[in-house]
Protein backbone atom coordinates (compact mmCIF):
# COMPACT_ATOMS: atom_id res chain seq x y z
CA UNK A 1 0.00 0.00 0.00
CA UNK A 2 1.34 3.49 -1.10
CA UNK A 3 2.54 5.77 1.62
CA UNK A 4 -0.43 8.31 3.99
CA UNK A 5 0.02 11.28 5.31
CA UNK A 6 0.32 10.96 8.86
CA UNK A 7 -3.54 13.21 9.48
CA UNK A 8 -5.05 10.27 7.45
CA UNK A 9 -3.82 7.62 8.85
CA UNK A 10 -4.50 8.97 12.16
CA UNK A 11 -7.40 10.71 11.68
CA UNK A 12 -9.82 10.01 15.01
CA UNK A 13 -12.33 7.43 14.87
CA UNK A 14 -13.97 7.74 18.14
CA UNK A 15 -15.06 10.68 19.39
CA UNK A 16 -12.05 10.26 23.15
CA UNK A 17 -9.57 11.02 19.98
CA UNK A 18 -10.51 14.32 18.78
CA UNK A 19 -8.52 16.79 20.14
CA UNK A 20 -9.21 20.16 21.81
CA UNK A 21 -13.13 19.62 21.99
CA UNK A 22 -14.20 18.06 24.92
CA UNK A 23 -17.37 20.11 25.51
CA UNK A 24 -18.71 18.89 21.90
CA UNK A 25 -17.62 15.57 21.94
CA UNK A 26 -19.56 15.36 25.63
CA UNK A 27 -22.58 16.70 24.55
CA UNK A 28 -22.86 14.33 21.35
CA UNK A 29 -21.89 11.32 23.55
CA UNK A 30 -24.47 12.03 25.68
CA UNK A 31 -27.12 12.64 22.89
CA UNK A 32 -26.81 9.24 21.48
CA UNK A 33 -27.06 7.95 24.79
CA UNK A 34 -30.05 9.15 25.74
CA UNK A 35 -31.47 8.97 22.01
CA UNK A 36 -32.18 12.38 21.55
CA UNK A 37 -30.41 12.98 18.16
CA UNK A 38 -31.75 16.45 16.22
CA UNK A 39 -31.99 15.69 12.74
CA UNK A 40 -29.54 18.74 11.45
CA UNK A 41 -26.31 19.70 13.19
CA UNK A 42 -24.02 23.14 12.04
CA UNK A 43 -20.08 22.68 12.78
CA UNK A 44 -18.10 25.26 12.57
CA UNK A 45 -14.57 26.14 13.40
CA UNK A 46 -11.20 27.02 11.87
CA UNK A 47 -9.49 24.35 9.51
CA UNK A 48 -8.25 21.28 11.22
CA UNK A 49 -10.47 21.34 14.04
CA UNK A 50 -12.18 18.02 13.93
CA UNK A 51 -15.37 18.95 12.17
CA UNK A 52 -15.69 16.55 9.45
CA UNK A 53 -14.24 13.47 11.81
CA UNK A 54 -16.51 14.76 14.29
CA UNK A 55 -19.62 14.22 11.42
CA UNK A 56 -17.86 11.11 10.51
CA UNK A 57 -17.62 8.99 13.94
CA UNK A 58 -21.14 10.44 14.25
CA UNK A 59 -22.63 9.01 11.65
CA UNK A 60 -20.83 5.48 12.96
CA UNK A 61 -22.34 5.87 16.10
CA UNK A 62 -25.87 7.09 15.12
CA UNK A 63 -25.50 3.76 13.24
CA UNK A 64 -23.96 1.37 15.41
CA UNK A 65 -25.76 -1.18 17.20
CA UNK A 66 -23.52 -1.54 19.63
CA UNK A 67 -22.64 1.61 20.93
CA UNK A 68 -20.46 1.97 24.52
CA UNK A 69 -21.03 5.13 26.60
CA UNK A 70 -21.56 6.98 23.27
CA UNK A 71 -18.93 5.71 21.19
CA UNK A 72 -18.93 3.76 17.82
CA UNK A 73 -17.42 0.21 18.38
CA UNK A 74 -15.44 0.27 15.23
CA UNK A 75 -15.99 -3.57 14.98
CA UNK A 76 -19.43 -3.93 13.13
CA UNK A 77 -19.78 -4.44 9.76
CA UNK A 78 -21.42 -0.87 9.52
CA UNK A 79 -18.43 0.86 11.31
CA UNK A 80 -16.12 -0.54 8.74
CA UNK A 81 -18.17 0.32 6.22
CA UNK A 82 -18.26 3.90 7.13
CA UNK A 83 -14.47 4.01 7.55
CA UNK A 84 -13.65 2.66 4.51
CA UNK A 85 -16.47 5.01 2.88
CA UNK A 86 -18.30 2.05 1.23
CA UNK A 87 -21.64 2.41 2.75
CA UNK A 88 -24.14 4.22 0.89
CA UNK A 89 -26.45 5.64 3.23
CA UNK A 90 -23.48 7.94 4.63
CA UNK A 91 -23.13 10.31 1.70
CA UNK A 92 -20.31 13.15 2.11
CA UNK A 93 -20.48 15.97 -0.10
CA UNK A 94 -17.80 18.62 -1.07
CA UNK A 95 -20.56 22.21 -1.30
CA UNK A 96 -17.44 24.28 -2.93
CA UNK A 97 -17.64 22.00 -6.06
CA UNK A 98 -21.52 20.92 -5.81
CA UNK A 99 -22.87 24.15 -4.45
CA UNK A 100 -25.66 25.08 -7.21
CA UNK A 101 -29.71 24.22 -6.78
CA UNK A 102 -29.61 20.73 -9.14
CA UNK A 103 -27.38 19.12 -7.23
CA UNK A 104 -29.66 19.83 -3.68
CA UNK A 105 -32.56 19.61 -5.57
CA UNK A 106 -30.89 16.11 -6.19
CA UNK A 107 -30.30 15.59 -2.24
CA UNK A 108 -33.60 16.41 -1.43
CA UNK A 109 -35.35 14.27 -3.94
CA UNK A 110 -33.13 11.08 -2.72
CA UNK A 111 -33.41 11.70 0.68
CA UNK A 112 -37.09 10.68 0.90
CA UNK A 113 -35.67 7.16 0.45
CA UNK A 114 -35.50 4.70 2.97
CA UNK A 115 -31.75 4.01 3.72
CA UNK A 116 -30.68 0.39 2.57
CA UNK A 117 -28.40 -0.87 4.95
CA UNK A 118 -27.93 1.65 8.13
CA UNK A 119 -30.45 2.88 9.90
CA UNK A 120 -29.92 6.12 9.26
CA UNK A 121 -29.20 8.18 6.14
CA UNK A 122 -26.61 10.58 6.61
CA UNK A 123 -25.70 13.52 4.99
CA UNK A 124 -22.44 15.55 5.41
CA UNK A 125 -22.44 18.66 3.58
CA UNK A 126 -18.61 20.20 3.76
CA UNK A 127 -18.01 23.72 3.26
CA UNK A 128 -21.53 24.37 3.36
CA UNK A 129 -21.01 28.44 3.17
CA UNK A 130 -20.12 28.16 -0.89
CA UNK A 131 -23.78 27.00 -1.80
CA UNK A 132 -25.50 29.38 -3.83
CA UNK A 133 -28.67 31.68 -2.61
CA UNK A 134 -30.70 28.99 -4.62
CA UNK A 135 -29.14 26.36 -3.87
CA UNK A 136 -29.61 27.41 0.42
CA UNK A 137 -33.29 27.92 -0.60
CA UNK A 138 -33.92 24.98 -2.10
CA UNK A 139 -32.18 23.02 1.24
CA UNK A 140 -34.51 24.95 3.89
CA UNK A 141 -37.63 22.85 3.68
CA UNK A 142 -36.18 19.62 3.77
CA UNK A 143 -33.77 21.00 6.57
CA UNK A 144 -36.81 22.01 8.74
CA UNK A 145 -38.78 19.08 8.01
CA UNK A 146 -36.38 15.97 6.68
CA UNK A 147 -37.98 12.27 6.26
CA UNK A 148 -37.74 10.24 9.22
CA UNK A 149 -34.47 8.27 9.56
CA UNK A 150 -32.32 11.39 7.91
CA UNK A 151 -29.70 13.56 9.32
CA UNK A 152 -27.61 16.50 7.52
CA UNK A 153 -24.62 17.40 9.50
CA UNK A 154 -23.33 20.27 7.64
CA UNK A 155 -20.04 21.87 8.13
CA UNK A 156 -18.40 24.95 7.23
CA UNK A 157 -14.99 27.60 8.61
CA UNK A 158 -17.21 30.81 7.86
CA UNK A 159 -20.38 30.10 9.88
CA UNK A 160 -21.34 34.38 8.76
CA UNK A 161 -22.10 33.60 4.96
CA UNK A 162 -24.75 31.46 6.16
CA UNK A 163 -28.27 32.15 6.23
CA UNK A 164 -29.94 32.73 9.17
CA UNK A 165 -32.93 30.85 8.09
CA UNK A 166 -30.32 27.48 7.95
CA UNK A 167 -28.86 28.14 10.94
CA UNK A 168 -31.80 28.47 13.28
CA UNK A 169 -33.03 24.92 11.50
CA UNK A 170 -29.67 23.25 13.52
CA UNK A 171 -28.06 22.87 16.53
CA UNK A 172 -24.96 24.61 16.27
CA UNK A 173 -21.59 23.31 17.69
CA UNK A 174 -18.57 25.84 17.23
CA UNK A 175 -15.38 24.02 17.27
CA UNK A 176 -12.53 25.93 18.80
CA UNK A 177 -8.41 26.91 18.25
CA UNK A 178 -6.81 23.71 19.75
CA UNK A 179 -4.27 24.60 22.49
CA UNK A 180 -0.53 24.29 21.64
CA UNK A 181 -0.07 22.08 24.78
CA UNK A 182 -2.99 19.60 23.30
CA UNK A 183 -1.42 19.50 20.20
CA UNK A 184 2.19 18.92 21.32
CA UNK A 185 0.47 15.50 23.54
CA UNK A 186 -0.93 14.36 20.34
CA UNK A 187 2.23 14.60 17.99
CA UNK A 188 4.00 13.08 20.69
CA UNK A 189 1.70 10.31 21.33
CA UNK A 190 1.62 9.68 17.46
CA UNK A 191 5.89 9.77 17.18
CA UNK A 192 5.96 7.07 20.17
CA UNK A 193 3.70 5.00 18.32
CA UNK A 194 6.23 4.96 15.68
CA UNK A 195 9.39 4.62 17.04
CA UNK A 196 10.52 7.86 15.66
CA UNK A 197 13.05 10.11 17.17
CA UNK A 198 12.11 13.70 17.62
CA UNK A 199 13.07 17.03 19.78
CA UNK A 200 11.32 18.49 22.45
CA UNK A 201 11.24 21.96 21.03
CA UNK A 202 10.86 20.90 17.12
CA UNK A 203 7.57 19.76 18.62
CA UNK A 204 6.64 22.91 20.28
CA UNK A 205 7.91 24.95 17.18
CA UNK A 206 5.64 22.98 15.18
CA UNK A 207 2.49 22.83 17.78
CA UNK A 208 3.00 27.10 17.64
CA UNK A 209 3.29 27.12 14.02
CA UNK A 210 -0.26 24.93 13.48
CA UNK A 211 -2.08 28.14 14.99
CA UNK A 212 -4.71 26.20 16.18
CA UNK A 213 -5.24 23.21 13.68
CA UNK A 214 -4.32 19.68 14.36
CA UNK A 215 -4.18 18.78 10.58
CA UNK A 216 -1.50 21.65 10.15
CA UNK A 217 0.71 20.11 12.97
CA UNK A 218 0.58 16.62 11.51
CA UNK A 219 1.00 17.80 7.95
CA UNK A 220 4.47 19.90 9.27
CA UNK A 221 5.46 17.29 11.19
CA UNK A 222 5.52 14.86 8.20
CA UNK A 223 7.61 17.13 6.29
CA UNK A 224 9.94 17.51 9.00
CA UNK A 225 10.00 13.57 8.85
CA UNK A 226 10.42 13.24 5.48
CA UNK A 227 13.46 16.12 5.65
CA UNK A 228 15.01 14.64 8.25
CA UNK A 229 14.68 10.92 7.20
CA UNK A 230 12.48 9.92 10.23
CA UNK A 231 14.20 12.25 12.60
CA UNK A 232 12.49 15.40 14.07
CA UNK A 233 15.10 17.83 14.94
CA UNK A 234 14.80 21.57 15.74
CA UNK A 235 16.90 22.95 12.81
CA UNK A 236 14.76 20.77 10.29
CA UNK A 237 11.60 22.25 12.17
CA UNK A 238 12.90 25.55 11.87
CA UNK A 239 13.68 24.83 8.35
CA UNK A 240 9.90 23.79 7.69
CA UNK A 241 7.85 26.29 9.09
CA UNK A 242 10.02 29.07 7.76
CA UNK A 243 10.27 30.16 11.60
CA UNK A 244 12.92 32.57 13.04
CA UNK A 245 14.67 31.26 15.83
CA UNK A 246 13.94 32.49 19.09
CA UNK A 247 17.78 33.73 19.89
CA UNK A 248 17.46 35.66 16.73
CA UNK A 249 13.83 37.20 17.51
CA UNK A 250 15.73 38.25 21.05
CA UNK A 251 18.73 39.41 19.52
CA UNK A 252 17.07 41.63 16.95
CA UNK A 253 14.60 43.35 19.80
CA UNK A 254 17.70 44.07 21.91
CA UNK A 255 18.96 45.76 19.03
CA UNK A 256 16.13 47.90 18.61
CA UNK A 257 15.69 48.70 22.57
CA UNK A 258 19.13 49.75 22.38
CA UNK A 259 18.32 51.69 19.09
CA UNK A 260 21.10 50.00 17.26
CA UNK A 261 20.05 50.54 14.11
CA UNK A 262 23.19 49.35 12.28
CA UNK A 263 23.03 45.92 13.94
CA UNK A 264 19.36 45.63 13.87
CA UNK A 265 19.98 46.01 9.92
CA UNK A 266 22.81 43.22 9.94
CA UNK A 267 20.57 40.89 11.54
CA UNK A 268 17.60 41.29 8.84
CA UNK A 269 20.32 40.46 6.14
CA UNK A 270 21.53 37.22 7.61
CA UNK A 271 17.67 36.57 8.22
CA UNK A 272 17.08 37.08 4.70
CA UNK A 273 20.81 35.43 3.67
CA UNK A 274 18.96 32.21 5.51
CA UNK A 275 16.21 32.49 3.17
CA UNK A 276 13.66 33.03 5.91
CA UNK A 277 10.23 34.35 4.69
CA UNK A 278 9.60 38.29 5.39
CA UNK A 279 6.25 37.65 5.83
CA UNK A 280 6.76 34.76 8.19
CA UNK A 281 9.37 37.08 9.96
CA UNK A 282 6.91 39.93 10.99
CA UNK A 283 4.64 37.58 12.34
CA UNK A 284 7.03 35.89 14.43
CA UNK A 285 7.85 39.55 15.45
CA UNK A 286 4.08 40.46 16.31
CA UNK A 287 4.04 37.26 17.97
CA UNK A 288 7.05 38.28 20.12
CA UNK A 289 6.05 41.53 20.69
CA UNK A 290 2.61 39.69 22.05
CA UNK A 291 4.36 37.64 24.46
CA UNK A 292 6.30 40.73 26.34
CA UNK A 293 3.02 42.50 26.77
CA UNK A 294 1.12 39.80 27.88
CA UNK A 295 4.74 39.06 30.03
CA UNK A 296 4.60 42.20 31.99
CA UNK A 297 0.57 41.21 33.43
CA UNK A 298 0.83 37.38 33.72
CA UNK A 299 4.14 35.71 33.06
CA UNK A 300 1.93 32.42 33.79
CA UNK A 301 0.15 33.05 30.66
CA UNK A 302 3.02 33.57 28.16
CA UNK A 303 4.75 30.43 29.67
CA UNK A 304 1.56 28.22 28.96
CA UNK A 305 1.03 29.61 25.37
CA UNK A 306 4.99 29.08 24.68
CA UNK A 307 4.86 25.73 26.10
CA UNK A 308 7.68 27.12 28.84
CA UNK A 309 10.12 28.39 25.99
CA UNK A 310 11.07 31.48 28.18
CA UNK A 311 14.39 32.07 28.81
CA UNK A 312 16.34 34.89 30.91
CA UNK A 313 17.03 37.25 27.80
CA UNK A 314 13.05 37.25 27.41
CA UNK A 315 12.65 38.03 30.93
CA UNK A 316 15.14 40.95 30.73
CA UNK A 317 14.07 42.22 27.63
CA UNK A 318 10.70 42.49 28.90
CA UNK A 319 11.89 44.90 31.66
CA UNK A 320 13.86 47.39 29.35
CA UNK A 321 11.28 48.31 26.93
CA UNK A 322 7.74 50.38 27.54
CA UNK A 323 4.07 49.30 26.44
CA UNK A 324 3.65 52.25 24.69
CA UNK A 325 7.05 51.43 22.46
CA UNK A 326 5.46 47.75 21.91
CA UNK A 327 2.03 49.48 20.94
CA UNK A 328 4.01 51.69 18.17
CA UNK A 329 6.22 48.63 17.15
CA UNK A 330 2.98 46.16 16.02
CA UNK A 331 1.04 49.22 14.06
CA UNK A 332 4.43 49.54 12.19
CA UNK A 333 4.67 45.89 12.09
CA UNK A 334 0.93 46.03 10.63
CA UNK A 335 1.24 48.11 7.88
CA UNK A 336 4.29 46.67 6.59
CA UNK A 337 2.64 43.28 7.24
CA UNK A 338 0.16 44.53 4.59
CA UNK A 339 2.90 46.12 1.95
CA UNK A 340 4.65 42.76 1.54
CA UNK A 341 1.60 41.21 -0.06
CA UNK A 342 2.49 43.20 -2.93
CA UNK A 343 5.91 43.85 -3.28
CA UNK A 344 8.86 41.92 -4.70
CA UNK A 345 11.39 43.60 -2.49
CA UNK A 346 10.40 42.61 0.70
CA UNK A 347 14.24 43.35 2.05
CA UNK A 348 13.22 46.89 1.40
CA UNK A 349 10.74 47.04 3.62
CA UNK A 350 12.38 45.13 6.66
CA UNK A 351 15.28 47.50 6.46
CA UNK A 352 12.97 50.52 6.72
CA UNK A 353 10.89 48.81 9.23
CA UNK A 354 13.91 48.39 11.17
CA UNK A 355 15.25 52.56 10.75
CA UNK A 356 11.58 53.70 11.73
CA UNK A 357 11.62 51.05 15.13
CA UNK A 358 14.55 51.92 16.21
CA UNK A 359 13.77 55.84 15.95
CA UNK A 360 10.31 55.08 17.39
CA UNK A 361 10.86 56.90 20.69
CA UNK A 362 11.10 60.31 19.04
CA UNK A 363 7.39 60.83 18.43
CA UNK A 364 6.19 60.11 22.14
CA UNK A 365 8.41 63.29 23.88
CA UNK A 366 5.89 65.89 23.16
CA UNK A 367 4.26 64.69 26.79
CA UNK A 368 7.54 65.10 28.78
CA UNK A 369 7.15 69.33 27.55
CA UNK A 370 3.28 69.55 28.00
CA UNK A 371 3.24 67.53 31.37
CA UNK A 372 5.89 68.06 33.82
CA UNK A 373 4.79 65.50 36.57
CA UNK A 374 6.11 63.21 33.66
CA UNK A 375 9.31 65.12 32.99
CA UNK A 376 11.96 63.21 35.34
CA UNK A 377 10.81 59.91 34.21
CA UNK A 378 10.70 60.94 30.60
CA UNK A 379 14.65 61.96 30.84
CA UNK A 380 15.75 58.72 30.78
CA UNK A 381 14.07 58.29 27.75
CA UNK A 382 15.31 60.90 25.50
CA UNK A 383 19.22 62.75 24.92
CA UNK A 384 21.10 64.91 27.11
CA UNK A 385 20.82 67.75 24.79
CA UNK A 386 17.09 67.48 24.64
CA UNK A 387 16.86 67.21 28.16
CA UNK A 388 19.02 70.53 28.65
CA UNK A 389 16.51 72.43 26.35
CA UNK A 390 13.46 71.37 28.28
CA UNK A 391 14.77 72.52 31.05
CA UNK A 392 15.81 75.87 29.75
CA UNK A 393 12.32 76.49 28.33
CA UNK A 394 10.52 75.52 32.11
CA UNK A 395 13.09 78.10 33.26
CA UNK A 396 11.52 80.53 30.56
CA UNK A 397 7.91 79.71 31.34
CA UNK A 398 8.76 80.68 34.96
CA UNK A 399 10.49 84.02 34.26
CA UNK A 400 7.43 84.93 31.85
CA UNK A 401 5.17 83.61 34.85
CA UNK A 402 7.01 85.97 36.82
CA UNK A 403 6.56 88.78 34.54
CA UNK A 404 2.75 88.84 33.91
CA UNK A 405 2.14 88.77 38.02
CA UNK A 406 4.25 91.91 38.42
CA UNK A 407 1.95 93.06 35.68
CA UNK A 408 -1.10 91.78 37.44
CA UNK A 409 -0.36 93.80 40.60
CA UNK A 410 0.01 96.84 38.89
CA UNK A 411 -2.86 97.21 37.03
CA UNK A 412 -6.21 97.44 37.61
CA UNK A 413 -9.17 95.34 37.03
CA UNK A 414 -11.07 97.79 35.06
CA UNK A 415 -8.26 98.86 32.61
CA UNK A 416 -6.24 96.15 30.95
CA UNK A 417 -3.33 97.02 29.42
CA UNK A 418 -1.60 94.15 27.43
CA UNK A 419 -3.83 93.28 24.65
CA UNK A 420 -1.16 90.99 22.54
CA UNK A 421 0.74 88.52 23.72
CA UNK A 422 -1.79 85.37 24.43
CA UNK A 423 -3.07 85.33 21.22
CA UNK A 424 0.46 85.39 19.46
CA UNK A 425 1.84 82.66 21.65
CA UNK A 426 -1.61 80.16 20.65
CA UNK A 427 -1.02 81.45 17.18
CA UNK A 428 2.66 79.50 17.34
CA UNK A 429 1.11 76.44 19.43
CA UNK A 430 -1.64 76.45 16.78
CA UNK A 431 0.89 76.21 13.66
CA UNK A 432 2.55 73.38 15.23
CA UNK A 433 -0.73 71.70 13.79
CA UNK A 434 -3.17 72.75 11.98
CA UNK A 435 -5.43 70.22 11.85
CA UNK A 436 -7.23 71.43 14.84
CA UNK A 437 -10.87 72.29 14.11
CA UNK A 438 -11.42 75.85 16.19
CA UNK A 439 -14.29 76.17 13.45
CA UNK A 440 -15.77 73.47 15.53
CA UNK A 441 -14.79 73.91 19.15
CA UNK A 442 -15.44 77.89 19.42
CA UNK A 443 -19.29 76.86 19.31
CA UNK A 444 -18.95 73.99 21.83
CA UNK A 445 -17.30 76.55 24.15
CA UNK A 446 -19.84 78.80 23.60
CA UNK A 447 -22.78 76.93 25.12
CA UNK A 448 -20.91 74.71 27.43
CA UNK A 449 -21.83 74.17 30.76
CA UNK A 450 -20.23 71.67 33.89
CA UNK A 451 -23.60 70.15 33.86
CA UNK A 452 -22.83 68.12 30.27
CA UNK A 453 -19.00 67.99 31.03
CA UNK A 454 -20.18 65.59 34.29
CA UNK A 455 -22.42 63.81 32.15
CA UNK A 456 -20.02 62.80 29.31
CA UNK A 457 -17.19 61.90 32.16
CA UNK A 458 -19.50 59.73 34.40
CA UNK A 459 -20.28 57.88 31.11
CA UNK A 460 -16.72 57.94 29.60
CA UNK A 461 -15.76 54.44 30.86
CA UNK A 462 -18.67 52.51 29.36
CA UNK A 463 -18.28 54.09 26.32
CA UNK A 464 -14.77 52.87 25.95
CA UNK A 465 -16.15 49.69 26.80
CA UNK A 466 -18.14 49.72 23.86
CA UNK A 467 -14.97 50.50 21.40
CA UNK A 468 -13.23 48.08 19.72
CA UNK A 469 -10.13 46.98 20.73
CA UNK A 470 -7.86 48.72 18.25
CA UNK A 471 -10.34 52.24 19.19
CA UNK A 472 -9.99 51.37 22.67
CA UNK A 473 -6.23 51.41 22.23
CA UNK A 474 -6.40 54.95 20.72
CA UNK A 475 -8.94 56.31 23.06
CA UNK A 476 -7.04 55.15 26.09
CA UNK A 477 -5.26 58.43 26.69
CA UNK A 478 -7.91 60.68 26.05
CA UNK A 479 -10.92 62.20 28.22
CA UNK A 480 -13.60 65.03 27.81
CA UNK A 481 -12.67 68.29 28.69
CA UNK A 482 -15.09 70.47 27.27
CA UNK A 483 -19.39 69.51 26.52
CA UNK A 484 -22.44 71.39 25.43
CA UNK A 485 -25.53 70.01 24.43
CA UNK A 486 -24.69 69.39 21.26
CA UNK A 487 -20.96 68.48 21.30
CA UNK A 488 -18.27 67.19 22.97
CA UNK A 489 -14.09 68.34 23.50
CA UNK A 490 -11.53 65.60 23.87
CA UNK A 491 -8.01 65.80 24.75
CA UNK A 492 -5.69 63.09 24.39
CA UNK A 493 -2.11 63.23 26.55
CA UNK A 494 0.19 61.75 23.10
CA UNK A 495 -0.08 64.28 19.95
CA UNK A 496 0.86 61.16 17.61
CA UNK A 497 -2.70 59.40 19.16
CA UNK A 498 -4.51 62.82 18.62
CA UNK A 499 -3.91 62.84 14.50
CA UNK A 500 -4.22 59.27 13.86
CA UNK A 501 -7.80 59.83 15.60
CA UNK A 502 -7.95 62.90 13.76
CA UNK A 503 -8.49 60.82 11.16
CA UNK A 504 -10.23 57.84 11.48
CA UNK A 505 -13.57 58.66 10.39
CA UNK A 506 -14.80 54.71 11.65
CA UNK A 507 -13.77 55.78 15.17
CA UNK A 508 -15.53 59.07 15.18
CA UNK A 509 -18.81 57.22 13.89
CA UNK A 510 -18.47 54.62 16.79
CA UNK A 511 -17.81 57.24 19.37
CA UNK A 512 -21.07 58.97 18.32
CA UNK A 513 -23.21 55.98 17.35
CA UNK A 514 -21.97 54.41 20.93
CA UNK A 515 -22.94 58.09 22.73
CA UNK A 516 -26.22 58.10 20.80
CA UNK A 517 -27.40 54.57 22.96
CA UNK A 518 -25.98 55.08 26.28
CA UNK A 519 -27.20 58.83 26.85
CA UNK A 520 -29.59 59.05 23.88
CA UNK A 521 -28.08 61.77 21.85
CA UNK A 522 -25.50 61.86 19.40
CA UNK A 523 -23.71 64.93 20.10
CA UNK A 524 -20.37 66.22 17.70
CA UNK A 525 -17.02 64.91 18.98
CA UNK A 526 -13.94 67.04 18.34
CA UNK A 527 -10.68 66.45 19.03
CA UNK A 528 -7.47 68.66 20.73
CA UNK A 529 -4.22 67.87 21.58
CA UNK A 530 -4.00 68.29 25.42
CA UNK A 531 -0.81 70.52 25.63
CA UNK A 532 -2.60 73.10 23.53
CA UNK A 533 -6.10 72.80 25.21
CA UNK A 534 -5.01 75.45 27.91
CA UNK A 535 -3.91 77.94 24.94
CA UNK A 536 -7.40 77.28 22.89
CA UNK A 537 -9.21 78.25 26.56
CA UNK A 538 -7.32 81.73 26.57
CA UNK A 539 -7.60 82.33 22.50
CA UNK A 540 -11.59 81.64 22.96
CA UNK A 541 -11.42 84.07 25.80
CA UNK A 542 -9.53 87.04 23.97
CA UNK A 543 -11.27 86.59 21.57
CA UNK A 544 -14.56 86.30 22.34
CA UNK A 545 -14.38 89.23 25.02
CA UNK A 546 -16.47 91.39 23.62
CA UNK A 547 -19.94 89.17 22.84
CA UNK A 548 -18.80 88.00 26.37
CA UNK A 549 -18.93 91.20 28.16
CA UNK A 550 -22.68 91.30 26.02
CA UNK A 551 -23.89 88.67 27.40
CA UNK A 552 -22.63 89.32 30.75
CA UNK A 553 -24.61 92.63 30.97
CA UNK A 554 -27.55 91.43 29.88
CA UNK A 555 -27.83 87.46 32.52
CA UNK A 556 -26.09 87.65 36.08
CA UNK A 557 -27.24 84.32 36.16
CA UNK A 558 -24.00 81.61 35.60
CA UNK A 559 -23.91 78.68 33.91
CA UNK A 560 -22.26 75.83 35.34
CA UNK A 561 -18.63 75.83 35.47
CA UNK A 562 -16.57 73.07 33.71
CA UNK A 563 -13.29 71.88 32.30
CA UNK A 564 -10.53 70.00 33.15
CA UNK A 565 -8.13 71.49 35.55
CA UNK A 566 -4.93 71.65 33.33
CA UNK A 567 -2.93 74.73 33.98
CA UNK A 568 -0.30 74.98 36.38
CA UNK A 569 -0.81 78.93 36.55
CA UNK A 570 -0.66 80.79 39.96
CA UNK A 571 -3.81 80.91 42.47
CA UNK A 572 -6.49 83.36 40.92
CA UNK A 573 -8.14 86.59 42.80
CA UNK A 574 -11.83 85.60 42.94
CA UNK A 575 -13.04 88.75 44.45
CA UNK A 576 -16.40 90.24 42.54
CA UNK A 577 -16.37 87.70 39.20
CA UNK A 578 -19.26 89.52 38.57
CA UNK A 579 -17.39 92.94 38.11
CA UNK A 580 -15.57 91.24 34.86
CA UNK A 581 -17.72 89.67 32.35
CA UNK A 582 -14.59 88.01 30.71
CA UNK A 583 -13.40 86.94 34.22
CA UNK A 584 -17.61 85.97 34.50
CA UNK A 585 -17.47 83.87 31.36
CA UNK A 586 -13.85 82.19 31.90
CA UNK A 587 -15.31 80.76 35.34
CA UNK A 588 -18.38 79.68 33.55
CA UNK A 589 -16.36 77.88 30.81
CA UNK A 590 -13.83 76.72 33.16
CA UNK A 591 -14.33 76.47 36.62
CA UNK A 592 -12.83 79.02 39.47
CA UNK A 593 -10.62 76.67 40.92
CA UNK A 594 -7.72 77.51 37.29
CA UNK A 595 -8.95 80.32 37.20
CA UNK A 596 -5.64 82.71 36.50
CA UNK A 597 -7.05 86.85 35.60
CA UNK A 598 -4.43 88.12 33.38
CA UNK A 599 -3.57 91.19 31.88
CA UNK A 600 -5.64 91.40 28.20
Amino acid sequence: MSYQALYRVWRPQRFDEIVGQSIITRTLKNALITKQTSHAYLFTGPRGTGKTSAAKIFAKAVNCHYLKDGEPCNQCETCKAINEGSLNDVIEIDAASNNGVEEIRDIRDKAKYAPTQADYKVYIIDEVHMLSTGAFNALLKTLEEPPANVIFILATTEPHKIPATIISRTQKFDFKRIKPQDILERMEYILDQKKVEYDDKALKLIAKAAEGGMRDALSILDQAMSYGDNKITYENALLVTGSVTNELLTTYMQQVVKKDTKSALITIQKILDEGKDASRFIEDLTSYCQDILLYQQDPGIVEEMELGIIDDQFKALSGQISDQAIYQMINELNAISNSLRFTAHPDVYLEVLTVKITHLDATNQPKAVSAPQSQQSAKTAVPPEVNAEIQQLTQQVAELKAEVADLKRESTPQSPTVSTPEPAKVSEAHSMDNHIELAKIYPILGKATRKQLNQFKSVWPDLMDALSVTQRAVMHVSSPVAASAGGVIVAFEYPFLYQKAQGDTDLKDALENNLDRIVGKAPQIVFVPENQWPDIRREYLASHKDKIKKTGSQSKEANDPKAEPADDDPEPSKEEPDSQPVVKKAAELFGTDILDIKDD
